[in-house]
């Protein structure tokens, strides 16, 4: 991600903060104002397109999206062509992360993170429907149905939204990497940080209590545990937050004493 892109995602994320009205709809209009775009360069190139007056970008998202969208949606897209940013594939990133803070704000007190990270095991557990997901032979709409179909009743809408929306646009990215994208700026948001702790057996609500204590005091917010139950790591605990990786797990002692052994 260049420099110019991270600011540009600033500003959208402050501007975002000052806006009424936004719901669910928002969401899913900027959700299909980033497929639309992601589809035609010429188009994202013009949005993008940094040696280009700020009006005339925002005459472009007027002209093509004025009637079709939110009024607030509308907004949102209209300052966001007003940044600049490093590529046009950005851009549209830039519109995808607005679409996803839209429906955090939407979902309210809604574990968002949670339900994003049941999918995400439900896809690491099932190849051939990360397979059908992933696909880029495969219909974006018959992708949308397909996640409608697997979580309907089982997810708020707001989480819905986020997945269906998402897989039908991927890119260059995999399904899991997408869920993984989409939890992080849902935390973001909320100003929480995810941690995945990793652990042969539950863990016991005592226990989680006092490491998301411990986790909020060494990252200062906010932290929302994602557990994977792995007989594998025999006892103790794996925790990873983002690129931080806290191992503390019996498996992982037991590999350090054979190395030692071995030495």
């Amino acid at each position: 991600m260049g420099s110019a892109t991270t600011q540009a995602l600033r500003a959208t994320t402050r501007d975002l903060a000052q806006r009424e009205g936004v719901d669910l709809r928002v969401a899913s209009d900027l959700f299909s104002v980033a497929r639309l775009i992601g589809t035609s360069s010429q188009l994202s190139g013009a949005l993008a397109d940094p040696a280009a007056p700020v009006a005339a970008r925002e005459d472009v998202v007027t002209s093509v999206f004025g009637g079709a969208i939110s009024e607030p949606a509308i907004a949102l897209v209209r300052a966001a062509s007003a940044q600049r940013w490093s590529r046009a594939s950005e851009f549209v990133d830039g519109i995808e992360e607005l679409a996803i803070r839209c429906a955090a704000l939407a979902g309210g007190s809604t574990d968002i993170e949670g339900e994003l990270f049941w999918f995400s095991r439900m896809v690491a557990a099932n190849p051939e429907l990360e397979l059908a997901l992933g696909s880029r032979l495969g219909e974006p709409s018959a992708k949308g149905d397909l996640v409608d179909k697997l979580v309907r009743g089982r997810v708020s809408d707001t989480t819905a939204l986020i997945v269906s929306s998402m897989v039908q646009q991927p890119g260059e990215r995999r399904v899991r990497q997408l869920l993984s994208r989409a939890m992080h700026i849902v935390s973001d948001q909320n100003d929480r940080t995810v941690a995945t702790v990793t652990s042969a057996v539950p863990l016991q609500e005592a226990h989680a209590e006092r490491l998301r204590t411990l986790l909020s005091k060494k990252y200062g917010r906010a932290v929302s545990l994602n557990t994977v139950i792995d007989p594998q790591v025999v006892g103790g605990l794996r925790v990873q937050v983002a690129d931080d990786v806290i191992d503390a797990s019996v498996a992982s002692r037991l590999v350090d004493v054979r190395h030692r052994l071995a030495g």
